[in-house]
């Protein structure tokens, strides 16, 4: 018979255990997805003005109504379809997202292949050293969940757990069925490559090219450098308004692209088009808007067209949301970078797109209702809506004459899977619109 204090002993001792256990594992300090405490809603001339307008903010992220003032003027289409091809401008669609037929796998069908190689950051002359962030373990972005910004400007986060590492990531290249050993073919450079946000991309590209509504091409997924935002690889990678990633790309992928998967890819920027998801997706638009003599086509999901760079720039205080809007923050002089030194520079205030000549950019991208909110608590800038950047890059977009698809999508998140299922397919061939299919 089992002596009862030996029991009540075992209790104890596994309470204890337990306890010290669940005391052990970290409190994580999740996304926010709503206003940041301190927020200024109220007073739009004052500094970091965050407008709720139009926000349904019993829903987190906020459901966002896309007939809001905030938002441009768009054609509103009947649930489940899409823009007719070619069409241009903005559009409404949702709130069903069904996969379209393309994305599945047909028979009789030819079906390219997939080659994969890695590369290392030891391997890297741009990326060398890579960045690590030191978040607490099993708590994704703790670092920048809980630190602060600098005490005149909340757009300028402190991170101080970032130090160089080593990255690895892995390269895969689809070659279609169709291509001609020792010819130059078309390619798309995908960026956050192995994302299950592509999973449909060769299947689709099978079918596609099969109907001969895009051309034969090389489709390069390149795995990002790790982590997530401020002070991470993927992060100084994505989120950077400059043209190094592209440089990475150039210099670094595409050659052992040729090497490893034995193709030759075009030099010809209207045979070159990149793709991607969140900041890959504001990367993929940086590539082309920093070198368009590399870049014709883009096309994103719920690119983050906010602040999100870093190391902070004082030339570019507002990184990627400047593209097409000010800098929320105190008025002062407007900066560039001329030879590694900062000159005032005038106008002030302007936005990239709104200040530059219209650049031979072809662009496609979606954002959803329900898209990010200031997930990070600690930045309340005015400038991390990003259903609001994305509305407001269609804006300048359409104001200097560009060549784009925006698609407020109804009943989606962020980079939302069912509407990348429903539109990767006509997303593909409208970016690809004009170019010559053997």
């Amino acid at each position: 018979m089992t002596n009862p204090l030996f029991v009540l002993a075992g209790t104890l001792i596994s309470v204890v255990s337990f306890s010290s256990i669940a005391s052990a594992q970290p409190v994580c300090v999740t996304q926010n997805m709503a206003v940041p405490p301190g927020a200024n809603t109220t007073d739009k001339a004052a500094p970091f003005f965050i407008d709720t307008t139009g926000l349904d903010l019993k829903t987190a992220p906020p459901t966002r109504d896309p007939l809001s003032a905030n938002y441009p003027r768009a054609t509103e289409l009947p649930d489940g379809t899409l823009p007719p091809p070619g069409a241009e401008g903005n559009f409404i669609i949702g709130p069903t997202h069904n996969p379209a037929p393309e994305t599945i796998a047909k028979e009789g069908v030819p079906r390219g292949t997939t080659k994969s190689f890695t590369l290392s950051s030891k391997e890297s002359a741009v990326y060398n050293p890579g960045l690590i962030r030191d978040d607490v373990a099993g708590c994704t972005n703790s670092s920048i969940m809980t630190t602060v910004t600098a005490a005149d400007d909340k757009s300028h986060m402190i991170v101080i757990t970032s130090h160089p590492g080593v990255w690895s990531r892995t390269i895969d290249v689809y070659v279609p069925a169709q291509y001609v050993r020792g010819s130059e073919a078309p390619f798309i450079v995908v960026g956050d490559g192995g994302s299950n946000a592509y999973k449909d991309l060769a299947t689709t590209l099978d079918n596609l090219i099969a109907q001969r509504r895009v051309p034969p091409m090389i489709a390069i997924q390149i795995g990002n450098g790790g982590q997530d935002a401020q002070g991470s690889q993927r992060g100084r990678e994505y989120d950077a308004v400059s043209g190094i990633y592209a440089q990475f790309v150039e210099r670094e992928v595409l050659p052992l692209v040729e090497k490893n998967a034995d193709v030759k890819l075009t030099r010809n920027p209207d045979g070159r088009a990149t793709m991607g998801l969140s900041s890959s997706g504001a990367a993929a638009f940086t590539m082309a808007w920093f070198y368009p003599d590399l870049y014709h086509r883009v096309l994103a999901f719920s690119p983050t067209m906010v602040n999100q760079q870093w190391p902070h720039d004082p030339s570019l205080r507002g990184g990627a949301w400047e593209y097409h809007s000010a800098w929320t923050g105190p008025a002062g002089p407007n900066l560039i970078s001329k030879a590694g030194v900062l000159t005032p520079a005038e106008p002030p205030g302007v936005p990239l797109i709104v200040a530059a000549p219209a650049k031979p950019i072809r662009f496609w991208f979606f954002g959803g209702d329900q898209d990010l909110f200031y997930p990070n608590p600690t930045i309340p800038d005015g400038m991390h809506d990003w259903t609001l950047s994305n509305a407001l890059m269609a804006k300048v977009l359409a104001e200097k004459g560009y060549h784009y698809q925006f698609l407020f999508v109804r009943n989606a998140k962020h980079v939302d899977r069912p509407t990348i299922a429903q539109t990767l397919p006509s997303a593909l061939e409208w970016v690809w619109k004009g170019y010559p299919i053997p």
